[in-house]
């Protein structure tokens, strides 16, 4: 979507931009001649006297990415009628239905285009944008803070009074086609009910974090992955024990939605149908404890790497990695604000 709309935009605010352009007009303002000629060059022809109001909102949605203003109207009093506190009703993610007792301390905040969803596992705060003309109508979602941020997912909403339906392609799917999850498909659909229309307090979008700022690419021809011993015991799939991320423990109920898949050197980690790791794996054996890093091929760290811990605990498989680019742990703690995810896994077993 290529609309070029102020934070949490105000129609009134947009209407007094208009008027503000018709006055700089009839006062010679070389400004806001330049303006309606870049936005509105159809009004070349028209003496000052003829211009009106409806000419310079016109100059005003072209100028922000809409063909006119009825557009640009229509957007934003629909954004501003997604304000307030929504609770979830319900959520499929990849085709698999959460069960109602995991959502109830789940809500989205929404504050114009500025979002925080709260979760027991996260909090999750970004920007989204709407497209109104498109049908069904379309949502994009920049996660700016958060476990995903730096990620983007594409999808569909829709607006019934008092209930919002969101279907989503997580991170590294395609946008839904219609509003429905299906085993494999990577979407996620939620139905949302409306607890408050009060615009939320403190909802701005998260802050950008420096590492999402300035990512340090790594060229991955000089990334050498072998197979070790350590490697071809973790082939095939895992199922976790207990995943902890900068000191926060995962719900326990939210564990059998996750998955770890290692095939030669590579690994594939996901969470209820979102690839939240797809990275090769090397190990240094040789290092106490024995060290691991991984080169993400997917999301906000794509091209970095991660370095971190690994051990065998039994049968049970023990990870300790920082965040992208970050260096790498002294010892398996998680505390909070450390970035660091320590994770626990069993080996999955086969289901008939």
């Amino acid at each position: 979507m290529s609309k070029r709309l102020p934070a949490r935009p105000n129609l009134e605010h947009l209407r007094a931009q208009a008027k503000a352009l018709l006055t700089g007009l009839r006062e010679g303002d070389a400004e806001a001649a330049r303006t309606l000629a870049e936005n509105l060059p159809e009004a070349a022809k028209l003496s000052l006297v003829e211009i009106r109001l409806a000419d310079a909102q016109a100059a005003i949605a072209r100028k922000t990415g809409f063909a006119a203003w009825p557009f640009l109207a229509r957007h934003v009093d629909l954004l501003r009628s997604m304000e307030g506190t929504w609770a979830f009703r319900s959520l499929e993610l990849d085709g698999h239905p959460v069960p109602s007792s995991m959502l109830s301390n789940s809500r989205l905040l929404l504050d114009g285009d500025r979002f925080r969803t709260e979760s027991p596992e996260a909090t999750y705060e970004g920007i989204f944008t709407i497209d109104v003309e498109k049908e069904p109508q379309r949502i994009d979602i920049d996660f700016i803070e958060g476990p995903e941020a730096g990620n983007r997912c594409e999808g569909l909403f829709r607006l019934d009074g008092g209930q919002m339906t969101l279907c989503l392609g997580l991170v590294g799917s395609s946008r839904p086609e219609r509003f429905a999850s299906a085993p494999g498909s990577g979407h996620a659909l939620e139905v949302l009910v409306r607890a408050d229309s009060a615009r939320p307090s403190g909802v701005d979008g998260g802050a950008v974090p420096v590492a999402v700022l300035k990512p340090v690419p790594v060229n991955p021809g000089a990334f050498e992955a072998v197979l070790t011993p350590n490697m071809a015991k973790l082939q095939g799939a895992w199922e976790p024990l207990e995943l902890i991320t900068s000191g926060m423990p995962l719900q326990a109920s939210y564990l059998p939605f996750g998955s770890r898949t290692n095939s030669g050197v590579e690994t594939k980690v996901v969470f209820g149908g979102q690839t939240m790791v797809h990275a090769k794996v090397r190990f240094n054996e040789t290092a106490i404890p024995c060290e691991v890093d991984y080169l993400n091929l997917v999301g906000k760290g794509k091209g970095s790497i991660t370095r971190g811990l690994f051990r065998w605990d039994g049968d049970e498989a023990v990870f300790c990695m920082g965040a992208p680019g970050a260096p790498r742990p002294s010892d398996f703690s998680c505390d909070a604000g450390s970035g660091r995810t320590y994770s626990r896994w069993k080996r999955a077993v086969a289901r008939r």
